[in-house]
């Protein structure tokens, strides 16, 4: 007798119940690395010169600057990690924080384009390999525990044989598998955009802002801001305005959705939309990853929609930025002050809005915490 679809359709909605759990572990221990990260970041930029902050060691930028870098650097293993954790307990965190590093690593990935003859050009798999390389670690990882084993090895399996053998088995596939696909969609897309310089300034800027966004520094947006850095040393400053507009829109407008509708957000993602404003300032696009992570079907469409627009109004409107990071420790810089920050609030609103229409209501919300902690205080 077959399976009734109401018995499918219920199966498939427990499962994406789950997946969606998972996430949101990863996102819940995520969140505390991405504030260190962006707040420490952006004091460097304040501190230190935004274009060289890096080359000056030992000033205190730079020291701010590095301890900042890392936190950004560390939170997409542990997104991966923690995933992993949610499905397999403590046996899948090593091996989804190895895995999820893992294809980050320029070298690793640049190794894997080899493969097919394609230069991946300093690409990396961003936080969508990383929710990829978390999710395949637990399953593995929970597989093997589920296994009877003898008695003198089950000692063992949590702590030595279970991470080992998820890594050895999964580190060719996370690798080949996300490596390989990286590299030719980095070829390919440095080649079309090389194609439309000169092209019309609207559909560039639509173009490189919802790059900006589609991954938020994975290998789509390393692209686009590749393109704009190279041309900033061609002394043409237009698409690198578009590039850095677009790329702080999005946590800019997810933290704006957050904060005018907090139940369609979980409660630990308030604190993040409260660090998500200087990071989006300080032109740091991994303050939404977060969301991004935890709902990536409604919240992606919205960032690219939304850097889409302020990418095309930021080019076609003229304004330029001959500095390649710095976000608004930089914004005198442009050839029009208000331009710029009219075409980020524009793609703010974008993208706050579809984010809040699009987005369900959540079961467990700032709002909903706060009115039962006044209630139990009433009573």
């Amino acid at each position: 007798m077959g399976i009734d679809n109401a018995t499918l359709e219920e199966g498939a909605r427990t499962h994406l119940t789950s997946v969606k759990e998972h996430l949101m572990t990863g996102v819940s221990f995520m969140i505390p690395f991405v504030t260190i990260g962006g707040i420490f970041l952006a004091i460097g930029f304040a501190l230190g010169d935004t274009e060289q902050v890096f080359e000056q060691t030992g000033t205190i930028g730079w020291f701010f600057a590095q301890i900042g870098s890392l936190g950004l650097t560390l939170m997409i293993p542990v997104l991966g990690g923690y995933i992993a954790y949610a499905m397999a307990d403590r046996p899948g965190l090593a091996p989804g924080f190895v895995l999820s590093y893992a294809v980050q690593q320029e070298p690793i990935i640049a190794a894997a384009g080899q493969l097919v003859g394609f230069d991946a050009q300093g690409a990396v798999a961003g936080f969508l390999g990383a929710i990829v390389a978390g999710l395949l670690a637990g399953f593995v990882a929970r597989w093997l525990k589920g296994l009877d084993v003898p008695g003198f090895i089950e000692p063992m399996m949590p702590v030595l044989i279970i991470p080992v053998v998820t890594t050895l088995v999964l580190a060719p596939v996370v690798i080949v598998g996300l490596g390989v696909p990286i590299a030719l969609v980095d070829s390919a897309l440095t080649a079309f955009l090389s194609g439309l310089e000169g092209a019309n300034a609207l559909l560039l800027g639509a173009i490189l802002g919802a790059m900006m966004a589609t991954d938020m520094g994975g290998p789509i947006n390393k692209v686009a801001y590749v393109f704009g850095t190279v041309l900033v040393a061609d002394q043409i400053y237009g698409p690198m305005a578009a590039v850095m507009i677009a790329g702080m829109t999005p946590p800019l407008g997810l933290a704006l959705s957050n904060f005018i509708a907090p139940q369609k957000y979980p409660a630990e993602m308030y604190e993040n939309a409260k660090a998500a404003v200087p990071l989006g300032l300080a032109f740091i696009t991994e303050g939404a990853i977060p969301y991004a992570a935890a709902d990536p079907l409604r919240v992606i469409p919205s960032a690219v929609a939304g850097s889409a627009v302020a990418g095309a109004a930021a080019l076609s409107l003229g304004v330029t930025m001959p500095a390649p990071h710095g976000g608004i420790f930089v914004v005198f810089l442009s050839s029009s002050v208000l331009l710029f920050l009219g075409c980020i609030l524009l793609g703010t609103i974008v993208t706050a809005t579809i984010a809040t229409l699009l987005k369900d209501d959540f079961e467990k919300t700032v709002g909903s915490t706060e009115t039962q902690t006044v209630t139990q205080t009433s009573d």
